[in-house]
């Protein structure tokens, strides 16, 4: 061991935010590697020594640890050692896709991202017509991960068959909701890998410029997508001559101004625009009329980076992945109450139960599971009893939820969820852009209510009142903020109702 020419550490944020920094100082900077993070949140600082069986992990390390592990030669029977990394559980049991080299390469390596076959898909498209290429991802069932589940085929047809001068493709890395962190990092593990998707869909539809809007809470996303931005100018594989091709398309990285609102495609648009972030009435779609007027892909991260392994596979081999109609991969994250959180990369039909006991480990406070929250903050509170409920959009839909971007957080016993449907509201009257009235004077109404309840007041008649606030804000709002607000509020009062009429309640309604 003690002759490891290579050993890798992850530079993600999460990573950061927990010492890795310091434990890279620590190491021998000749041999070092700075990598994205393999997802093990709960291992980082995660440590890959490469030797000829394959990399084997030490962590979580802390300063102390990486000084004692250099000096030693990073010996297998160290007490932080975890065995080869690919063995582990947590990763054996993964397909990865989207993340195939994130944690594996430095994300800003073109002679690594290719020598990986980070360019095998880019090469593929650019051998293939437009319409080709719009065939092979609507054969391969792709949707949109950001949370809608649109056939990704469907939207890029029709805005390659929209007549323009201009048209753009905008990525929607605006990743807002609680629990999710797939975006970020991708961005931050292997940046190239949404590069060559946003190619890819600009030669699908005849766009020449595309535009990344990343969340301003990302600043180290932001720091290496604009490194790998230029490194691909720099190198020809991005620009006026896209690999010798004589195709062009030009990429810039926008930063958001912290709007939960602009995860919404119009209003991300509107931002884009140099407008306040409020959503637009449609029609017009985006695809038809979207940036400035001009037809319009937007994509989600995650979509956009499945783009290059479906090039280089075929459709058929990537629809050949997943659940019904829910093909191929996702994202999962793992948060909240939970032992063992991150991100892991699976097939579509994997249950709840799997990830968050197999996977996450169950609780971290080892009491036990209550509910689990699934689609971020508008997304429905599921109940222990419903965790075999697998990962797929009509399943979950079936069962008046939603997937979402997959992430998945996580709650034991001690939980209120009167307090959590409070929060919803909450969360809506406080993100809302204003522009239409059953989001912004519903979700305040909304907030004021269920605190009456919390406080015994008139428990059954304002449950009645919070109900039909939830009806207005479905069938009356203009996007997703308003109309989805509704689901954590209502499945709290399915499944949970006893939490609204608790015995301090009742006992104030007898006062009264």
């Amino acid at each position: 061991m003690a002759d490891a020419t290579r050993l890798f550490l992850s530079r993600d944020a999460a990573a950061l935010s927990v010492g890795a920094d310091g434990v890279a100082a620590a190491l021998p900077q000749d041999q070092l590697v700075r990598t994205g993070s393999r997802g093990m949140l709960w291992l980082e600082p995660l440590l890959e020594v490469d030797t000829p069986e394959g990399r084997i992990g030490f962590g979580p390390l802390s300063v102390m640890d990486a000084k004692r592990l250099a000096e030693t030669g990073f010996p297998l029977d160290d007490a932080t050692c975890v065995g080869k990394v690919e063995d582990l559980p947590w990763m054996k049991i993964q397909r990865r896709v989207i993340f195939e080299r994130c944690g594996v390469i430095d994300p800003l390596n073109l002679d690594a991202f290719e020598a990986s076959g980070g360019l095998d898909g880019l090469r593929a498209a650019l051998a293939k017509s437009a319409a080709d290429i719009v065939e092979t991802v609507t054969r391969s069932g792709l949707r949109g991960r950001g949370g809608a589940g649109f056939p990704a085929g469907i939207k890029w047809k029709t805005a390659s068959e929209a007549q323009a001068d201009q048209k753009y493709i905008c990525c929607n890395a605006d990743e807002g909701d609680s629990g999710t962190f797939a975006d970020r990092m991708l961005m931050e593990g292997d940046p190239g890998q949404l590069i060559a998707g946003m190619i890819i869909a600009g030669l699908a539809v005849g766009a020449t410029k595309g535009f990344i809007y990343c969340r301003s809470e990302y600043p180290h996303a932001i720091a290496t997508l604009k490194a790998a931005i230029a490194s691909w100018e720099g190198r020809g594989w991005l620009g006026a001559d896209i690999l010798g091709s004589g195709k062009a398309f030009e990429l810039e990285v926008r930063r958001g101004a912290g709007s939960y609102v602009c995860g919404e495609e119009s209003a991300m648009l509107e931002s884009l625009e140099g407008k306040r972030g409020q959503v637009r009435v449609k029609p017009p779609i985006p695809a038809l009329s979207g940036l400035f007027g001009k037809p319009t892909i937007v994509n989600n991260v995650l979509t956009l980076a499945s783009v290059p392994w479906i090039l280089e596979h075929g459709g058929e081999a990537y629809a050949e992945i997943g659940h019904e109609r829910s093909r191929g991969t996702q994202a999962y994250q793992l948060a909240g109450n939970i032992r063992r959180g991150g991100m892991l990369e699976a097939d579509f039909g994997i249950s709840l139960r799997e990830l968050i006991e197999d996977f996450g480990g169950g609780t971290l406070s080892g009491r036990p599971l209550k509910a689990v929250q699934v689609g971020g903050p508008l997304g429905a509170y599921i109940p222990a009893d419903g965790l075999d409920l697998p990962m797929d959009y009509e399943a979950f839909a079936a069962a008046g939820a939603m997937l979402g971007h997959g992430g998945i957080v996580v709650f034991d016993d001690t939980v209120d969820m009167a307090r959590q449907a409070e929060f919803a509201m909450e969360f809506c009257a406080e993100e809302s852009c204003g522009k239409c009235t059953p989001c912004r004077i519903g979700s305040m109404r909304g907030a004021e209510t269920i605190s009456k309840i919390r406080d015994g007041e008139n428990v059954e008649a304002n449950l009645e009142l919070v109900e039909d606030l939830c009806t207005i804000m479905t069938d009356g709002s203009l996007c997703a903020m308003g109309g989805l607000t509704q689901m954590p509020v209502m499945s709290a009062l399915r499944h949970f109702r006893e939490d609204f009429t608790s015995s301090d309640a009742k006992l104030k309604d007898m006062v009264d």
